[in-house]
């Protein structure tokens, strides 16, 4: 090949090396074009902060934004010695160590390829004349409003109901935060009804084993009935190891003198009374046993059998209606108030219907011998609960970062019991799909060492099953 070939060639490689390098460098600038228009931002509201403090990290690879006026909204909360308090400064202590990391007032990388950014509102809030600019949620629709005008797609993220009815009335696209919701319409019952034959039914009694081909949950409970409508059937547990149902170990029990009144109430009796369950939930209607069913079973396994500890109970101090404010006293006399639900069943499971007198002594004993304590849920971080009972009443009022907290205290050989009914919320910024409880049966409903029951009958009396149909 001459020198005049050679030179001709490398000109022509160097060419098409130039197109194809345009040419990629168009693409590249183009699909960052679309990159960008797909962008999305995300304004947080303060209290998406306090129920997940991880929040700003589940958005993927879209652009984050904490208004400024959060920032001063969780500096006041920090001061707090409640789990708002916790979380606000867990809050902090992440922000700044991102900070470390580059200038949040520019934006920060954060997981999944997200930007983070802090937002100050530039100038007058820019709002109706309807908007009062001395409220904090305004401002931080102002800053949403202020990102809009950008160009930017803003989407504003806040638990807030009526914050949601103001987005819309200014044009701002407006969710709840939905990573830690559940479908309550599907939440997950614990327990089924198998029509069968007859013939398996007896089968089932003769071999005390019956393998199944259906799929079902660990510890789930079956009621197998006969489908020509005799009165014939068992009650039965799943074993996902066996891949077959058993029958029920605890059998007509009584536990603390208590008797089943139902299917749903027997089922529940087997899971608290069971070795191998470490963690129940108890979920239902007003009135359908859940929290006489976990202290009968709690004193049975505790005062009786001696298999744990202590009894130790706790609830959610979060008052429904008006609050009464400051109550005066020691620690066991503010929380005697709190806990008149709990005092209620322990009467009537320690004397029945005769209660008389000396049932306050009986109960005070139980105390005083140090077989059963109570406790606001505020006291319960840092603890460790070795072999013990626990039951946390009214769950339902958690978040699922407080239940997680709750779950993470249980030492070894400890078990837990969880009641509440998600259509009886008081927090403001929780509901029947965002609740901690919801949360922790859908999270936990494939694992071996937990039993859950959603009971749907009332049997505390005929008109309290009338005020959750009706009202």
């Amino acid at each position: 090949m001459t020198d005049g070939l050679k030179l001709h060639t490398l000109f022509q490689r160097g060419k098409m090396n130039n197109i194809k390098q345009t040419k990629n460098l168009k693409t590249k600038t183009a699909q960052n074009e679309k990159n960008k228009n797909n962008t999305k931002t995300f304004v947080l509201d303060t209290n998406v902060l306090l129920h997940d403090p991880d929040a700003m990290f589940s958005f993927g690879d879209n652009k984050v934004v904490i208004p400024m006026t959060v920032i001063e909204e969780l500096d006041l909360f920090k001061k707090l010695n409640d789990e708002r308090g916790r979380n606000a400064r867990l809050i902090s202590r992440k922000l700044d160590s991102l900070r470390i990391k580059g200038k949040l007032s520019l934006g920060v990388e954060i997981k999944h390829g997200g930007i983070l950014k802090i937002e100050m509102l530039q100038g007058n809030a820019d709002l109706p004349k309807d908007f009062s600019t001395d409220k904090t949620d305004n401002t931080i629709l102002s800053i949403a409003l202020q990102l809009k005008k950008k160009r930017e797609r803003v989407i504003f993220i806040t638990k807030d109901i009526n914050l949601r009815i103001k987005c819309e009335m200014l044009g701002l696209e407006t969710q709840d935060y939905e990573k830690l919701k559940v479908n309550v319409d599907e939440l997950y019952t614990g327990w089924r009804e198998f029509k069968v034959p007859e013939s398996i039914i007896d089968q089932f009694y003769k071999d005390r084993k019956l393998l199944i081909k259906t799929e079902l949950y660990p510890n789930e409970l079956v009621w197998l009935k006969d489908e020509a409508a005799s009165s014939k059937s068992a009650l039965a547990k799943y074993s996902q190891k066996e891949k077959a149902l058993f029958p029920l170990f605890h059998q007509n029990v009584s536990p603390w003198g208590l008797q089943a009144l139902n299917i749903e109430q027997r089922f529940a009796m087997e899971l608290l009374l069971c070795n191998d369950i470490s963690l129940v939930s108890l979920v239902g209607l007003p009135g359908s046993g859940k929290t006489i069913l976990a202290l009968a079973c709690g004193l049975q396994r505790t005062v009786e059998e001696r298999c744990f500890r202590k009894l130790y109970i706790a609830r959610p101090i979060i008052p429904m209606g008006k609050d009464l404010g400051f109550l005066p006293g020691t620690k066991e006399e503010k929380l005697e108030a709190w806990m008149g639900a709990i005092n209620d069943n322990l009467e009537f499971l320690i004397d029945k219907d005769k209660i008389d007198s000396k049932t306050e002594g009986k109960i005070d004993y139980l105390f005083s011998s140090g077989q059963i304590e109570v406790d606001a849920l505020t006291y319960i971080r840092g603890r460790s609960l070795p072999k013990q009972y626990v039951i946390i009443d009214d769950a339902q009022n958690l978040t699922p970062h407080e239940i997680k907290t709750i779950i993470s205290r249980a030492g070894k050989e400890t078990k837990i019991v969880l009641t509440g009914d998600p259509n009886q919320i008081d927090s403001p910024y929780l509901d029947a799909s965002s609740n901690g409880l919801t949360y922790l049966v859908e999270r936990f409903k494939g694992q071996d060492i937990y039993g859950h029951i959603t009971f749907s009958r009332s049997e505390r009396s005929r008109l309290a099953a009338l005020s959750s149909e009706l009202l």
